[in-house]
């Protein structure tokens, strides 16, 4: 059995640094696997501009 985690995160902007890159870093040092990246939020284009990053860990007993 697994439990989940899921962190909101963006790519950056013109006046902002990704993160995403330190918050996988960070959880995967926790313990945590990397499931999958997914598209929450987009602009006007189309592109995605937030995301979530869905992570797993088997759940200790």
């Amino acid at each position: 059995m697994y439990e989940y985690k899921y962190v909101e995160t963006s790519l950056g902007g013109f006046f902002s640094s990704a993160t995403h890159r330190e918050t996988i870093d960070e959880n995967a040092r926790a313990g945590w696997r990397l499931v999958q990246v997914l598209p929450t939020n987009y602009n006007g284009h189309g592109k995605p501009t937030a995301y979530e990053i869905i992570f797993e860990r088997p759940i200790q007993k």
